[in-house]
């Protein structure tokens, strides 16, 4: 009999797809948890799960200031939430790993993040 995945394991492993399958990117743990970086370079996602008894299983993103975390937290706050610590930073949460996930928006949220993290190298050769 197979192993199956918790929803949040399955949301990692998506999480991980999408994130690895951008240029240049690499994983390593960062304070505990998944962290998704650029070789060489800066990180431009995490994935939490229950990372500060919370319950929430989320990955965590750059957004381009705190105009635009604000932004997407007050349109949509089933979806996004203030991340601690990384939230005074302009970086936002996502909630996922439920079954309404969506995840086209999550992979556009977890590009637009790389694309802000990148070096210009990267963003001149036609980035993502």
């Amino acid at each position: 009999m197979a192993d199956t995945l918790t929803p949040s394991e399955e949301a990692l492993e998506r999480v991980r797809g999408i994130a690895l399958a951008l240029p240049e990117a690499a994983e390593r743990p960062s304070h505990g948890s998944p962290g998704f970086y650029i070789e060489g370079g800066k990180f431009f996602a995490y994935f939490w799960h229950d990372h500060h008894q919370d319950g929430e299983t989320a990955v965590i993103v750059k957004t381009s200031g705190l105009d635009e975390q604000t932004m997407l937290i007050e349109n949509d706050p089933a979806l996004y939430y203030k991340p601690a610590y990384l939230g005074p930073s302009g970086w936002v949460a996502l909630r996922i790993g439920g079954p309404d996930t969506d995840w086209e928006r999550v992979a556009d949220r977890i590009a637009q993040s790389w694309e802000l993290a990148a070096p210009r190298r990267l963003l001149e050769m036609g980035g993502r």
